[in-house]
């Protein structure tokens, strides 16, 4: 039952945030333009990037806690998290230099600026270097609290964090500076509190045992598996990023804005994906430990489901009505209009690589960093030329066509390599069933939409129109999914009863 609430806790803190994102977007569209907002897209990316400096620690450090709390050996855990803050620390001290060192060439030799002077960008570059560092940490606070389990202290200090930073924005942008800059200053400090609070939180779940030390020890003791994640976390980032990494470099900023704002989109869907992969993580390693493999297995094909009944209606949904969201979204049409196709693209895209997040869970569970790794290379080996190529014929349009084609073999790929290890027998099982039936659910009513009133109507939905549309699809979608699933369907009404209950 625990397992349940967190999963709904942390949807609601996804949506919570995502709501504010969304929300605050086009004030920040409105006061600083489609090209400095090209650079909250690439500091976006950046971070991203330079998420592979971590080498693993968060990830590993979310599934020591996991594994202690249910051996009931949460003491063990301090020195570890004691001995790992301090790499956190000099760590960001080195990306805010790295920033500072490479402003200038960023701003002279990268990116392509029309009405932002090089001098602007450089600042703002820099800048961005204290809000990465400020935030640097918070991973592995936050890998803490995810594998205690401990959602609610995490929820309530991200939601207010959230909130904080885009209602601050605004109001500089508003009665300040409506400056890229001035963003950027008020992002790092955010990020400082933030980090400083989150830390708080994390030692409060863990049980001190002498004071705050460094312990190459502990380092000895999970560096196989941190060096080992963190090589899948690096060539994961470039996965993740490389379409905007190259079109940072080929295009206008102006171009690439109206990118970054399809992948904010898009990329929302993982705010379904995310907490439903923190939340089953920690117990998918817990079964494992204890030998489950029954109850791994139900657990893996049962979330698998609820995940694919999640993600592919909104996409369908994203993907049918594209052109309007963005048009009501931002208030400009031409936008709207530039931005929809990239948006299709990219969100049936993040769809197929959103339910890849449980096999990956699997591999995790099992200690296994090996075998993601493999997958990443293989797909960086795919990737890499073929975003090349459709970039530079096809710019924003190629880049969205190579994030869909890229996923699409990464769900075969993964599903095939996964379970010749773990989970034998189950992989046709898992894709057919489990993953199959919520898409084809989602793909018939989009198709059905599309037959009765076309795309040229759909594109062109009055406001009352697309809110009555979206709720018709999506309903539809889960709705067939649920009534295909009997078991996902059982958990579901028997917490809805549990609820009602109290």
């Amino acid at each position: 039952m625990r397992l349940g609430w967190n999963l709904i806790a942390a949807l609601g803190n996804s949506g919570t945030s995502a709501l504010i994102n969304v929300l605050a977007t086009p004030f920040y569209l409105h006061f600083l333009g489609t090209e400095a907002y090209g650079l909250i897209g690439f500091y976006t990316t950046l971070t991203t990037l330079l998420a592979m400096l971590d080498l693993g620690l968060a990830p590993t450090m979310s599934r020591e806690v996991a594994r202690q709390i249910e051996l009931g050996n949460t003491r063990s855990v301090a020195p570890l998290l004691s001995t790992l803050e301090r790499i956190y620390v000099v760590v960001a001290v080195g990306i805010a230099l790295l920033f500072l060192i490479g402003a200038n060439w960023i701003a002279r030799y990268w990116l392509q600026t029309n009405h932002l002077s090089p001098v602007e960008v450089t600042r703002a570059v820099m800048i961005m270097g204290l809000v990465v560092a400020s935030r640097w940490p918070l991973t592995l606070y936050s890998g803490t609290l995810l594998g205690a389990q401990r959602l609610i202290l995490l929820i309530k200090a991200n939601v207010t964090m959230v909130a904080v930073g885009a209602l601050g924005a605004i109001a500089l942008l508003r009665w300040v500076s409506p400056t890229i800059n001035a963003f950027f200053l008020w992002q790092a400090a955010v990020g400082f509190i933030y980090t400083t609070v989150t830390r708080r939180l994390a030692w409060s779940v863990v049980e001190r045992k002498g004071g705050f030390r460094f312990e190459a020890s502990e380092l000895r003791r999970i560096w196989r598996f941190s060096v080992g994640l963190g090589t899948h976390t690096m060539t994961g980032a470039l996965l993740m990023q490389a379409d905007k990494l190259v079109l940072s470099k080929l295009v206008p900023l102006s171009v690439y804005g109206r990118y970054a704002i399809a992948s904010l989109l898009a990329g929302g869907l993982y705010l379904l994906v995310m907490p439903t992969y923190n939340v089953l993580s920690p117990r998918f390693s817990a079964l494992v430990a204890a030998g489950e493999d029954a109850r791994l297995l139900n657990l893996y094909r049962l979330s698998t489901r609820l995940l694919a009944t999640l993600v592919f209606p909104v996409a369908m949904v994203v993907a049918l009505y594209a052109q309007p969201l963005v048009r009501v979204w931002t208030h400009n049409a031409d936008l709207a209009a530039q931005v929809a196709p990239v948006l299709t693209l990219l969100i049936i895209g993040s769809a197929f690589h959103g339910v890849m997040f449980m096999p990956y869970a699997l591999q995790l569970a099992y200690g296994n960093a090996k075998l993601p790794l493999l997958i990443n290379s293989l797909l960086l080996a795919l990737y890499f030329p073929l975003i090349i190529v459709l970039a530079l014929r096809y710019a924003e349009l190629g880049a969205a066509t190579a994030w869909l084609i890229l996923h699409i073999f990464y769900l075969v790929l993964c599903t095939w390599l996964t379970h010749r290890y773990y989970l034998k027998q189950h992989a046709w099982r898992w894709i057919f069933k489990d993953v199959s039936i919520p898409a084809v659910s989602a793909l018939s009513v989009g198709v059905t939409f599309l037959y009765f009133f076309g795309h040229s109507a759909l594109a062109g939905a009055t406001l009352p129109m697309m809110v009555l549309g979206i709720c018709a699809s999506g309903v539809g979608a889960v709705a067939i999914s649920l009534a295909l699933s009997p078991l996902l369907r059982s958990v579901l009404f028997s917490h809805f009863r549990a609820a009602s209950s109290l």
